[in-house]
C-alpha cells in the first residue's frame, strides 16, 4: 500500500542540482576538489584552540558549556564592538549580534526583511549561499553590475529592501569594489532607505594592496556614540581562525540588531557558549595577529602558483585577473560557445572539480565562467587540478 505524505514546500523545487554535483565530487578518490571555498586545514590553531577550549571550560563551566543570551555573550558583543571601533564609527554592544557562522547572518536577514516576492539587489554574479538562503521567500532579485562603467544604484535600490554585497574578494569573482563605489552605494542607501548588506567574510586576506574602508565606516556618523546607520555588516572566524568553531557576528544599529535577535530565537536560540568564550579569548590574546601572517603567506603563494599554471595551461581557453587578496580566481571563457555547466561533467571525467557561474548567476542564466579555489590544495595539487582542466577543456571543444 502507497504510504501518503504531505508534499514538500514548492521552493525546494528550485535548488540546484549543480552545488549537489560538486559536493558530492568532494568524496570521490583521487578527485581534486578546487570548486569549494575551503581554507587550508594545516592554519588551523589546533593546539592554541585546545588550550584555550580547557582553560574557558574549567573557569566558567555553566556560562560555557549551558545556555547563553540570544544576542550572545556580553564580553563578547564588547569585545568585538571594540575591535571594529574606528575613526567616526563608534560601536556598543547594542550594535552586535553573535552568531552561528555567517551563513545564519544571511538566513536572518531574509527573515526579517523579506516577505514573499521582496525585491532584492545583488552584485552580479554573487554568492551562491546567499542566494540559497533567500530562496525560500521567493524574492526578486535584482542584479547589480558594480564594476560596470556606467554603474548606477538609484535606480537598483529604489523600493528594494535590501543590496546585498560583497566587496572585499568577492566570491565567487575575488574582485575588489573601490572606495568610490562603495561611497556610492552608502549614498544611495542613506537616500532612498535601503538595508545594505556587506558580507565580509575575506576581508582580513588582503595580500598586495591596503585595506579599502568598509561601507560600515563610510556610513558612520562621527555625531553618534552608537551606529545608526544603514549598512548590516557579517563577519565570521571562518577564515581568520577556523569555520568549525561555527562563530560569526553582526554588526548594525541597534534596531536590527533587535530584529535578528528575534528571529534568532526561533532558529537556534543562542550560539554555542564554547565557541563564543574560545573567541572572547582569542580576540583578548591576539591570536588572529599571531596566525595571520603564515596565512597570508601560504595563501599568497598558492595565489601564485595557481595564476602561474593557468597562464601555462588555459591561456588558449580562458582570460582572467590575478586577485589581489581572497580565495578565487574568476576565468571567464574566450569563446561564447562554451558552457561551463558541460564543462564541469568534462572536468569530473578528468577528476577535477571546479564550479560553473550559472550558480552564481540571480538568474541561473550565464555559463561562460568558472570559479577556482586556491587556498585549500598545495602548490602540485594546484598544478595537477589545473592540467586536468586543460585537458576536460580541450576535449570539450573538439
Amino acid at each position: 500500500m502507497e504510504k501518503k505524505r504531505a508534499p514538500f514546500a514548492k521552493w525546494m523545487g528550485n535548488s540546484n542540482e549543480i552545488t549537489r554535483l560538486f559536493l558530492k565530487a568532494g568524496q570521490i578518490p583521487d578527485m581534486i576538489n578546487l570548486a569549494g571555498g575551503l581554507p587550508e586545514a594545516s592554519v588551523y590553531p589546533a593546539s592554541e584552540l585546545a588550550d584555550i577550549a580547557k582553560q574557558v571550560i574549567n573557569k566558567n563551566p555553566e556560562e560555557t558549556l549551558g545556555y547563553c543570551p540570544i544576542e550572545g555573550l556580553p564580553t563578547l558583543r564588547d569585545a568585538i564592538a571594540k575591535k571594529f571601533s574606528k575613526g567616526n564609527l563608534k560601536l556598543s554592544r547594542e550594535n552586535i549580534l553573535i552568531v552561528t557562522g555567517a551563513m545564519q547572518s544571511l538566513d536572518l536577514v531574509g527573515k526579517v526583511l523579506l516577505d514573499d516576492g521582496a525585491r532584492i539587489a545583488v552584485q552580479d554574479p554573487t554568492y551562491l549561499g546567499a542566494l540559497d538562503a533567500w530562496r525560500p521567500r521567493h524574492p526578486t532579485l535584482v542584479p547589480m553590475n558594480i564594476h560596470g562603467h556606467n554603474f548606477n544604484p538609484a535606480s537598483l535600490l529604489e523600493n528594494t529592501q535590501f543590496a546585498y554585497t560583497v566587496p572585499n574578494f568577492s566570491n565567487p569573482t575575488g574582485s575588489l569594489v573601490s572606495k568610490e563605489c562603495r561611497q556610492q552605494l552608502v549614498d544611495t542607501s542613506n537616500d532612498c532607505g535601503t538595508w545594505l548588506v556587506e558580507d565580509d567574510p575575506y576581508g582580513v586576506l588582503y595580500y598586495d594592496s591596503d585595506p579599502i574602508p568598509s561601507m560600515l565606516e563610510l556610513s558612520a556618523d562621527e555625531n553618534n556614540d552608537c551606529y545608526e546607520g544603514n549598512v548590516i555588516y557579517m563577519g565570521t572566524l571562518s577564515k581568520e581562525i577556523a569555520p568549525g568553531l561555527r562563530l560569526g557576528w553582526v554588526i548594525a544599529a541597534p534596531e536590527m540588531i533587535n530584529a535578528l535577535a528575534t528571529a534568532k530565537q526561533g532558529s537556534d536560540l543562542c550560539t554555542s557558549g564554547l565557541s563564543q568564550q574560545i573567541t572572547l579569548e582569542a580576540i583578548n590574546n591576539g591570536l588572529m595577529e599571531k596566525i595571520l601572517p603564515n596565512i597570508l603567506a601560504i595563501y599568497k603563494s598558492r595565489r601564485d602558483g595557481l595564476c602561474a599554471a593557468m597562464e601555462a595551461y588555459l591561456t588558449p581557453y580562458f582570460t582572467w585577473e590575478k586577485p589581489v587578496g581572497g580565495m578565487f580566481v574568476w576565468a571567464i571563457a574566450k569563446d561564447p560557445k562554451l558552457n561551463t555547466d558541460i564543462l564541469l561533467e568534462y572536468a569530473l571525467d578528468h577528476g577535477v572539480c571546479v564550479t560553473p557561474s550559472s550558480v552564481f548567476d540571480p538568474n541561473g542564466e550565464y555559463r561562460k565562467a568558472i570559479r577556482i579555489n586556491f587556498t585549500h590544495n598545495p602548490l602540485e595539487t594546484l598544478e595537477q587540478g589545473i592540467k586536468r582542466l586543460a585537458k576536460a577543456t580541450e576535449q570539450l571543444k573538439l
